[in-house]
């Protein structure tokens, strides 16, 4: 199975469009058309994990941070990442990175975080991608609205939040004169034909539009289909950066530091706040987080998670009457990794890869709490 068969649920899971401008997501080392040994998913992609991935016979690295970040002028071997990346190809292993668009997926870091706090009534914290919505219209003959509508739906349309297969259709009249040079499925050249006929309408996202039009003309029996499409305006789904959630019951700020650390297997974290500050509603976003404490403020948040915390991010956050706590980059992150491993087993499963997929055990983190 090549990398690029591999990764194909992952893209469903985190698409590329979910990322934002100038993330280097997708493949950062090796070939798509590489055939795959094992897999080894880990945090981040370092001399460890390269070592890891040697002794247990994987040659294809998934992570959510790249080791790529910048441009790079030149790989040199005696440089810490050029000799890694040097290394890397000698060793024929690929590495594959989902970063911003795994933290903005509907499943992604960030759904990990409030679920493992059990938040309720989640929504997303800043909106970055929002789903452009399409109607399609087709006019199907009479006896053939199945086959061409199982042909769109399987292929993604008709689909609203936990719905699937939603269509609309009406009968109809239809009038066309085949001209010279067709071979229509009804009717006689040079003659006007009207058949019975089925307008079928549903809705498509950007994404999948062309796959859905392409599985529709293939499925309807006309030498010419005669469809519309055309954008509307209706709210879809919505992606972004972190999330806010309700707690299922109002805690004092202490116990939540106290749960929080238990979930995510950390010592110490650091906190804006004081111990009987009590808290409903809560503000999360992976990773460095800093930039958003004016939103979760504004968003009515009594608590924001997050890592990076600035000096003068949590001076702003203490103004704005927000508590905080700063968990750590990785300490947050690292909660989707496993998610990944158990989600890559599950979808390959369906594909019969014979295979490992692989935990990775090394510690990434570049900073020990002494």
């Amino acid at each position: 199975m090549q990398v690029s068969t591999i990764i194909k649920p992952l893209l469903e899971l985190a698409p590329t469009h979910l990322s934002l401008e100038g993330d280097p997501t997708g493949l950062q080392i090796g070939s798509l058309k590489k055939e795959v040994e094992n897999v080894l998913v880990a945090l981040d992609y370092s001399r460890g994990v390269f070592e890891e991935a040697v002794q247990k016979g994987a040659n294809l690295v998934i992570t959510h941070h790249p080791v790529i970040f910048k441009p790079l002028d030149r790989v040199e071997a005696d440089s810490p990442l050029g000799s890694l990346i040097y290394d890397t190809v000698k060793k024929d292993i690929n590495v594959y990175s989902l970063h911003t668009n795994l933290d903005i997926a509907e499943e992604g870091v960030n759904k990990r975080l409030a679920d493992l706090l059990g938040l309720e009534k989640q929504r997303v914290l800043k909106p970055t991608y929002r789903e452009k919505i399409y109607k399609i219209v087709v006019f199907i003959p009479e006896g053939y609205e199945d086959k061409v509508k199982d042909a769109m739906t399987e292929k993604g349309a008709g689909w609203i939040g936990n719905y699937s297969h939603c269509t609309f259709s009406l009968e109809g009249r239809g009038t066309f004169k085949p001209l010279e040079g067709t071979d229509p499925f009804r009717g006689e050249k040079g003659k006007v034909k009207e058949v019975s006929e089925i307008r079928l309408e549903t809705a498509v996202i950007e994404e999948k539009k062309e796959g859905v039009i392409d599985s529709m003309i293939k499925a309807h029996p006309y030498e010419e289909v005669a469809y519309d499409l055309y954008p509307v305006e209706n709210r879809w789904k919505t992606f972004g950066l972190g999330l806010t959630g309700i707690l299922p019951r109002e805690k004092p700020l202490g116990e939540l530091v106290k749960d929080l650390k238990k979930e995510l297997g950390i010592d110490r974290v650091r906190v804006v706040g004081t111990n009987t500050d009590t808290v409903k509603k809560v503000a999360l976003c992976g990773g460095s987080g800093g930039d958003l404490v004016e939103k979760a403020a504004s968003q009515g948040a009594d608590l924001f998670i997050t890592g990076d915390l600035k000096y003068h991010q949590a001076q702003e956050a203490q103004g704005l009457g927000l508590s905080v706590i700063d968990a750590g980059h990785d300490s947050l992150e690292k909660v989707i990794v496993p998610y990944l491993v158990d989600y890559l087993k599950d979808r390959l499963k369906e594909s019969n890869f014979q295979n490992r997929v692989i935990l990775s055990e090394v510690n990434t983190s570049p900073c020990n709490i002494w």
